[in-house]
């Protein structure tokens, strides 16, 4: 049974990667990407159990991946494209960086479910880091699901601890969604479309001159939180 499961992983994670793929990669496809990580936003800010103020404008770094797929029978696997972005120097938001969300598991778990999923890094060397190598949640930063609570304070209510808090909203029918074991690492065809082929992670991380209206409007949105 287990060499089944192990020889099934791949076929599962393949299927996964065909469902969140795009057949043309273009600007168009990167604008709506930031469109709908910036409606992730609004829906977490619109609910009571919504990631505290105080855990936001401590940290340095969100991750917001919408539509993340998550399935399994017996082995599970997760894919999703978001976006990054990291709190400059300045205290002021930057571009979004464009990345990709993997991951695998084996143990008692059915079903497929769509996941809108935000990351709170506590430092943004985590994130910026990722523009040279992808790297393992859990494994290479602690990870750990986030406090909730318009009123509550990260500071007074909860433990910082973690390097990232998680936050989601599923629709389907699964049970549970973790995150530990999981790769992110930068889409880099979409930031090329979406940059230019001149661009890289670490330029767009230390910028904040995109004015589009996408990223204005993602900006707005965490600035709301």
């Amino acid at each position: 049974m287990n060499k089944i499961k192990f020889l099934a992983l791949p076929f599962l994670l393949s299927f996964i990667i065909v469902l969140t793929s795009a057949t043309h990669i273009d600007g168009d496809k990167q604008t709506e990407r930031i469109h709908r990580a910036a409606n992730v936003l609004k829906e977490f800010g619109d609910t009571e159990e919504s990631i505290p103020h105080d855990l936001v404008s401590q940290c340095e770094g969100i991750v917001i991946i919408p539509n993340m797929i998550n399935a399994g029978l017996g082995i599970g696997g997760k894919r999703g494209k978001g976006v990054a972005i990291v709190k400059m120097d300045n205290g002021k938001w930057s571009d979004p960086v464009f990345i990709t969300f993997t991951g695998g598991s084996i143990g008692a778990q059915i079903g497929v479910q769509s996941v809108d999923l935000v990351l709170v890094f506590r430092h943004k060397s985590v994130l910026t880091k990722v523009g040279n190598s992808d790297f393992t949640v859990g494994s290479d930063a602690s990870a750990t699901a986030g406090p909730v609570g318009k009123t509550k304070s990260a500071n007074t209510d909860y433990k910082m601890e973690a390097e990232i808090y998680s936050y989601s909203h599923s629709r389907g029918l699964f049970a549970g969604v973790s995150i530990n074991g999981s790769n992110l690492g930068v889409d880099k065809d979409a930031n090329h479309a979406y940059y230019g082929d001149d661009t890289n992670p670490e330029d767009i991380f230390a910028t904040a001159k995109s004015k589009t209206p996408a990223i204005k409007t993602l900006k707005e949105a965490l600035a709301s939180l």
